[in-house]
């Protein structure tokens, strides 16, 4: 096998346990959209409505939690093992003030509904769903800095493995608090939000465990040792992060503030929206993994000083990342009304999910290659510039022309949901042509660096 050949194999073999672990969460958001669709069109909506308020905040924290892999990484390229748990526990540290001031943002969340014009029964589902939510949120975060670690050493199988996990957990747990059952009251929509922090919790104990007792982790299990709070290295870690996890909320909320925007225009507008727009994330899930895969693979071959295989490395995982966003489109055009039809039966919402899959397919092409560029970048260690560029590409760009084209008529007839597909295929296109362009500066200035 030729040294591309090896790289592609290797990126396909980090990058599989991803995709499936992500599979795995996003089918959770699957599964308590069509089990709360199943009560009712305003419970589906009302869980698309709080999630579009937690969202944003927990991929925030994510996103701080991110910059630490790519060292992670770097120190297990330099075989330099030691130097990864002392990091991880400061990276703790930040999980756990971060929890606080999520959980702080979430018990406000009624002021946030009540000033919004919805309609009653949504309100008081989505604060309920809430409510149960925000206390899986410290494990959430938790979780995120133990599977850094993992990811960081190129061992991404746990990710699957606890992914299943959350999954096997997530299924009874929505059945018992949604519809009933064991001597719980059914709460309809908000029960999806007491099932998904237990899910959390179970996903956090499970990872705790496997660390404890696998040998791949001997030097880096949780628990093992203890250090206090070092300043200095929270402060600079967070400063690394703060522009990856600006990024990530540029992105996010992008999407939470549309579906909030699409409210007052029904619940039949909202849940043709979120339908495609979940499918759409499910699909999203393949040049994710590869991504993370790249990033993982572009500090290690730093930490070896070989950046050429880091460029080779993420050419390979970007004709990988695009070469199946090709197919994924054209599944999601053929098979758009069979699709929708697995979240609701209701026609009218049926045939605005159905004609939102064709801009869903459209905005895959771009998404496939900005996701797997700003993943090479954080191998890199440039963080700096997905602020910049995510900030001009997803608002000026992508919700400008969203809002325009969905909610007034300078251009043409307002086009509702469809208009807002539009805004989001022209940021995230904007967003891929910038990566790309950084990317390749990058790439040139760190290969100059290297003597000759």
């Amino acid at each position: 096998m030729n040294h591309s050949g090896f790289q592609a194999k290797k990126l396909i073999q980090l990058a599989l346990p991803v995709l499936i672990a992500q599979v795995t969460q996003t089918m959770m958001g699957f599964i308590d959209t069509v089990m709360a669709g199943r009560v009712s069109a305003a419970d589906m909506a009302a869980v698309a409505i709080g999630s579009s308020l937690w969202l944003p905040a927990l991929v925030f924290m994510q996103g701080l939690l991110m910059a630490f892999t790519p060292v992670f990484s770097h120190h297990h390229g330099a075989n330099n093992q030691k130097a990864i748990q002392p990091l991880a526990i400061q990276a703790g540290y930040i999980a756990i003030i971060g929890s606080a001031f999520v959980m702080l943002f979430l018990s406000s969340a009624e002021n946030i509904l009540n000033l919004m014009d919805l309609e009653p029964d949504l309100t008081r589902i989505s604060i309920g769903y809430l409510d149960g939510f925000l206390w899986g949120v410290p494990a959430f975060i938790l979780y995120q800095v133990l599977r850094g670690c993992s990811e960081g050493i190129s061992y991404t199988l746990p990710t699957m493995v606890i992914g299943f996990i959350g999954l096997a957990v997530n299924i009874p747990a929505n059945y018992i608090f949604i519809y009933g059952h064991l001597g719980v009251p059914a709460m309809g929509g908000a029960g999806c939000g007491v099932a998904t922090a237990l899910v959390f919790w179970a996903m956090f104990i499970a990872m705790v465990i496997y660390m404890q007792v696998h040998k791949r982790f001997k030097e880096l299990a949780p628990f093992k040792s203890f250090q206090l709070p070092d300043i200095g290295v929270i402060v600079d870690m967070t400063k690394h992060g703060f522009p990856i996890a600006m990024a990530l909320f540029f992105e996010v909320s992008l999407f939470a503030i549309i579906a909030l925007l699409l409210a007052p225009l029904g619940t039949t507008v909202v849940a043709g929206h979120q339908i495609a727009l979940n499918f759409s994330s499910l699909v999203f899930m393949l040049p994710l993994s590869i991504g993370i895969a790249v990033s993982i693979r572009v500090g290690y071959y730093l930490g070896q000083d070989k950046p050429e295989i880091s460029k080779m490395v993420t050419r390979l995982g970007l004709i990988i990342s695009f070469s199946l966003a090709v197919i994924t489109a054209m599944i999601t055009v053929l098979f758009r009304h069979e699709i929708a039809l697995l979240y609701n039966d209701n026609p009218d919402v049926i045939a605005l999910a159905s004609s939102l899959m064709f801009f869903a397919a459209i905005y895959q092409l771009s998404d496939a290659i900005q996701v797997v560029t700003a993943g090479a970048l954080r191998g890199y260690k440039d963080t700096q510039s997905a602020f910049y560029i995510t900030l001009v590409a997803y608002w000026p760009v992508g919700m400008a022309l969203g809002f325009i084209l969905a909610r007034t008529d300078m251009i043409v007839p307002a086009m509702g949901a469809q208009g807002f597909w539009i805004g989001l295929i022209a940021g995230l296109t904007t967003a891929a042509v910038l990566f790309a362009m950084r990317l390749r500066f990058i790439q040139k200035k760190e290969i100059k660096r290297l003597p000759m």
